[in-house]
């Protein structure tokens, strides 16, 4: 007689989401792209950002995040940035994650409808701290916690900054989660290189036809500085004048310095990592031209990340043909 066959487990997949602030929301098209072929994730990694699209994507409120990332405006970014100078950060956060918090609805990761990991670092000692359980909002504000720019968050004593300082790309996150094959979404492509573009002055006159139009979609960010700092009266130049790019011929304000500085340091981290760990498909959207903290530019994202899957379709079917 012969022994019936044991059923043939199916491959599982992991999603890794790479972090790049803004640029994150381009993880909204690369996860619509694959969904549309057939292609869900049975395990999610994230770093940053992706650890919010990927705790969105496993909460199943995928719908409700991505209709308020497209409506971002310029203004509205403003509205949630709570300053907390002298506190580790420029950026408290609580402003940002109050909004994503009431879009999530999940409080805990046990309440996800898919196995979520998320990167943290320690910021004392370097290492890298997997987040699975317990409060998922927390997890996800010490994965974004950008260094001089968000706070650090306290976890069991420990403060943990930016995944993105140890592994940008958690392949091996998903990998330690049990996934067989694994789709990798890299943000950091093209980024090292590019040249630092001079800051956009206003002249007396586009200065008093903004005052007469108070758009604030066509405020430039020496503007809107310049309007959080004029309760100083002592400063308030300088600290405007950080926060400006640099150009051919002249210095980089400090938030430039950080972001370039950043992106140099994910993309070598990002190329290492993956040499020792590589995942079975890797997804790199084009997005150098939108900048760490322009997030209201989501429809641009969102757009790319769904044409990087397709210009990937041969290595698609080659991968999940079967």
């Amino acid at each position: 007689m012969t022994e019936p066959s044991a059923p043939v487990r199916r491959s599982s997949i992991g999603l890794a989401l790479g972090g790049g602030a803004a640029r994150g929301w381009a993880h909204i098209g690369v996860i619509r792209a694959l969904q549309a072929q057939g292609i869900n994730p049975d395990i999610i990694a994230g770093t940053s950002v992706g650890a919010i699209v990927g705790a969105m994507s496993g909460s199943g409120r995928m719908d409700a995040f991505e209709d308020w990332v497209r409506s971002l405006k310029r203004r509205d970014i403003f509205s949630y940035v709570d300053f907390a100078l002298g506190n580790g950060g420029f950026v408290q956060g609580r402003r940002l994650m109050a909004q994503l918090n009431r879009t999530l609805g999940a409080a805990d990761f046990a309440e996800l409808g898919c196995p979520l990991g998320v990167v943290a670092t320690d910021l004392y000692s370097g290492q890298e701290r997997w987040l699975r359980e317990g409060d998922l909002a927390t997890a996800v504000r010490a994965s974004m916690a950008l260094p001089g720019v968000f706070t650090p968050v306290q976890v069991e004593g420990e403060w943990l900054v930016d995944g993105g300082l140890v592994n940008p790309v958690p392949v091996s996150l998903c990998h330690a989660m049990g996934a067989d094959r694994v789709i990798a979404v890299n943000l950091s492509g093209g980024l090292v290189g590019r040249r630092i573009q001079p800051p956009v002055r206003h002249t007396q006159t586009q200065s008093a036809a903004a005052t007469q139009r108070p758009d604030a979609e066509s405020i430039t960010p020496p503007d809107w500085w310049h309007r959080l700092t004029s309760g100083f009266r002592d400063g308030a130049e300088t600290l405007q004048a950080q926060f400006e790019k640099g150009g051919a011929e002249s210095a980089p304000g400090v938030f430039d310095v950080i972001a370039t500085s950043i992106n140099v340091m994910q993309d070598r981290i990002t190329r290492s990592r993956m040499a020792g760990d590589p995942p079975d498909l890797i997804v790199t959207p084009d997005l150098s031209h939108i900048d760490l903290l322009e997030l209201h530019r989501g429809a641009e994202a969102i757009t790319e990340g769904a044409a990087a899957v397709a210009r990937l379709q041969p290595a698609i079917d080659a991968l999940f043909g079967d």
